[in-house]
């Protein structure tokens, strides 16, 4: 699928504007991922808030914080809604736990990254299936490996086409979305979490350092991506 005419006709359109448009184009067939971060919360409100027919899906890796839990149950119960949850295949994590141990990543970056692969990648893979075009709420300002990313991408070993809505928008754009729109949020937010994911690996950052600087902190810079938005060792490349 080529990704050039959506993109040009969602070009200068608002978040809303431009989820109803790929809603009437693509109704059943978009998937929105949530991890019910704080750019996330602002998708899932665009969506639901408009009754759109893009389905949004989760995934439990089993190892979230008490909080996130929390947040998607407000959000089910906020908008009358019911969030799909993926979960790891059982045998396949019961095998790498009890070959690895239960906290197998903080020894190796191999262990780590398996753990993701079995815990979001896999999963992820049954939810977009049959999806056209995969919704995402990934920022530039995120992480210095996705600043030359586009809003249309083409994810070829997945076929599906990506579709990050508020890739320009930054940390304090996001923010002024949620409170004017009175979005619920993780309140560890507030407690210096910008980028919160599985509750062992994520930890609170410092003043002055790099938005995922929590994220596997233990690690290099240059592995800290759990996998989801990979191809061939890299993030997943421009339209084309």
């Amino acid at each position: 699928m080529d990704p050039a005419p959506l993109e040009t006709k969602l070009q200068n359109l608002g978040l809303e504007e431009s989820l109803a448009i790929l809603d009437r184009e693509f109704a059943n067939q978009a998937v929105f991922s949530t991890s019910f971060g704080l750019e996330d919360q602002a998708i899932t409100h665009a969506i639901l808030s408009q009754n759109l027919k893009i389905r949004i899906v989760t995934l439990d890796t089993g190892r979230l914080f008490r909080e996130t839990y929390e947040l998607h149950q407000i959000t089910n119960d906020t908008y009358k809604a019911r969030i799909e949850t993926y979960f790891p295949e059982a045998e396949r994590l019961e095998a790498f736990v009890n070959t690895n141990g239960p906290d197998s990543f903080y020894t190796s970056v191999e262990n780590r990254k398996e753990c993701c692969h079995i815990r979001k990648v896999i999963p992820l893979e049954r939810a977009l299936d049959g999806a056209k075009i995969w919704i995402t709420g990934i920022r530039k300002e995120q992480s210095g490996f996705r600043t030359e990313m586009t809003k249309f991408e083409i994810d070829s070993a997945k076929q599906i086409v990506k579709y990050h809505p508020i890739l320009d928008w930054t940390w304090e754009d996001t923010k002024e979305y949620i409170k004017n729109k009175n979005i619920p949020y993780n309140p560890l937010h507030d407690k210096g979490y910008p980028s919160i994911g599985c509750a062992p690996c994520t930890r609170a950052i410092e003043p002055g350092e790099d938005f995922r600087a929590g994220r596997w902190w233990w690690e290099n810079e240059s592995a800290k991506e759990c996998g989801l938005h990979w191809v061939d060792g890299k993030l997943t490349p421009k339209k084309g």
